[in-house]
């Protein structure tokens, strides 16, 4: 060992700093994070707030993107309601602490979905949840399932979607698993982070986030087009007029396989897109 220099294990060793080392730039983009999610979720309600799932629905069908709903017979608890934000999934198993743990890590303007396994036995929400989902700065939630606590709930008008109403709460506790927060079951439809959830009195529609743009600057086409075969109705025009129909009849009479959803695509029009 040379004259004056430490043995090797009493040496202090420096590691590079990386960024995730220090608190406050943790800190700094974690809030980073935060405000870009708040900004991506509020653009996508004020986007949403003159359409609606069937528009939705029907931009999909028009775009050929792959479109998932939520099983038929869920409804908003207070109507008129809509939301539309980031899916942030959450798997039930008989305890609240799935609920508050994904909240841990969720951004403003986040929806909850829970996969309740469309249990009718067992109301997996109820006020405390709701208020602490509010207070966590989600839009609403979404439940494969029932609430309850549903007075509350009304008083509270925290968006929230279910199947109905049960005064039971949870009396099993089922083991986790480790997909618990990466994704949630709605019927056939399987959900995650990087999906989109639209709603309103009609239902639950499911999307690609990579898909939205493009699918609600359709909506709104549709959206503009419906309204103004609507408010040509309302002067006297009658939609069989404006989709010129009888030239349909014609060509169909001449070619059986031609379509009406192909001679409304050929004159844009519409009513079945």
């Amino acid at each position: 060992m040379r004259a004056g220099s430490q043995p090797a294990h009493s040496r202090s060793i420096r590691r590079p700093t990386r960024p995730h080392d220090n608190p406050e730039t943790s800190l700094a983009t974690k809030r980073d994070l935060a405000q870009d999610c708040r900004v991506k979720n509020e653009r996508l309600s004020e986007q949403f707030a003159e359409l609606s799932t069937p528009l939705v629905a029907d931009a999909a069908l028009r775009l050929k993107i792959p479109l998932r709903l939520a099983p038929s017979g869920i409804a908003p608890l207070i109507p008129a309601t809509r939301l539309a934000g980031r899916a942030l999934p959450a798997r039930h198993y008989g305890s609240v602490d799935v609920f508050l743990e994904a909240m841990q890590t969720a951004q403003p303007g986040d929806v909850l979905v829970i996969d309740n396994g469309s249990r009718a036995d067992e109301g997996c929400i109820g006020d405390l949840t709701a208020l602490e989902a509010r207070a966590s700065g989600l839009a609403g939630i979404i439940v494969w399932g029932t609430h309850r606590d549903t007075p509350e709930l009304r008083q509270i008008a925290f968006p929230i979607w279910s199947y109905g109403s049960c005064p039971s709460g949870p009396q099993r506790l089922d083991p986790r698993e480790e997909s618990a927060l990466r994704s949630a079951r709605f019927g056939e439809v399987e959900v995650t982070v990087d999906d989109v959830i639209f709603a309103d009195d009609d239902g639950c529609v499911f999307v690609a986030a990579a898909s939205v743009e493009d699918l609600l600057t359709t909506a709104r086409a549709i959206w503009q087009r419906e309204r103004q075969q609507a408010d040509a109705i309302k002067a006297g025009e009658t939609l069989k007029s404006q989709l010129h129909f009888a030239e349909y009849l014609e060509r169909r009479a001449a070619d059986p396989a031609y379509t009406f959803r192909q001679h409304l695509r050929k004159m844009d029009g519409a009513i079945e897109e």
